[in-house]
């Protein structure tokens, strides 16, 4: 697991480095896009690539980590609605080749196992996209989560609810009680996971991610196991770290061109 501690702005360009990157290297690469704040300044140095330096995305193709069970197909937090406006809607990528889990499903737990199997279908996630939420869950991987989980039902928690309330103008009870999400295992599926973390209030999820012990209570830990991983945090999300300054010495002596 990798670690670095800098400005969002930078993390943003980090992230944005690696999947320019990895396009370059494999045009018909496998994204996995994530929702929420996180991911937004990646998007939107992403689509700025796009329109000035002729990032292409024309033959990639992506999923999405989850979906609200029950939202509209136009309600504006809809997560396939929220990719397609911040990112798939300005840049290239083809909005058929987008699939997220379907929260609409008249079955959902076939959905579900539609959803791995066009996930394998396509050969697997070739980097995701990640934030942490500050009970330290991953998609929708509560506390308590399997970390053998697979893409399935959940329950999300009160906190999470509260958390996700400033997108439904403040009012809790707007925000849907389940969702599909890809389960832990499906993640840890992907060759490369970039995570994302910014402000004090993730600071305890971010060391407990990093440092703590690998438990279904702090989900997120999970991804200790995973060969591949680049944790983004900027200052305030750090501070709980243990080995802080490890992790920037380590950070700075790494060649520029190599990348996350």
């Amino acid at each position: 697991m990798e670690v670095v501690i800098a400005p969002a702005v930078e993390l943003a360009r980090l992230a944005a480095d690696a999947v320019e990157r990895l396009l370059a290297a494999r045009p018909q690469a496998v994204l996995g896009l994530a929702t929420g704040s996180s991911p937004l300044a990646v998007y939107d140095e992403l689509a700025r690539r796009h329109a000035e330096q002729g990032l292409s995305f024309a033959r990639a193709r992506a999923f999405l980590l989850d979906e609200y069970v029950g939202l509209p197909a136009d309600h504006p937090e809809r997560y396939r609605t929220v990719v397609e406006r911040e990112l798939v809607s300005r840049v290239d990528l083809d909005p058929d080749a987008v699939l997220g889990p379907d929260g609409l499903a008249d079955d959902l737990a076939g959905a579900c196992a539609a959803y791995e199997r066009a996930i394998a279908d396509a050969g697997g996630v070739d980097l995701q996209l990640l934030g942490i939420g500050t009970d330290g869950h991953v998609a929708f991987n509560e506390p308590g989560s399997s970390l053998a989980s697979r893409t399935r039902v959940k329950t999300l928690t009160r906190q999470t609810r509260e958390d996700n309330a400033r997108f439904f103008g403040g009012d809790v009870d707007a925000v849907p009680t389940h969702c599909l999400t890809q389960g832990l295992a499906t993640i840890l599926s992907a060759r490369h996971l970039v995570l994302l973390a910014q402000g004090r209030g993730k600071a305890e999820a971010v060391h407990q991610l990093v440092e703590g012990p690998v438990s279904a209570m702090w989900p997120a830990t999970v991804l200790q196991m995973h060969p591949h991983v680049s944790v983004l945090v900027d200052e305030p999300a750090a501070s709980r770290l243990q080995l802080a300054g490890y992790y920037r010495e380590t950070w700075a002596s790494k060649p520029a061109w190599q990348g996350l």
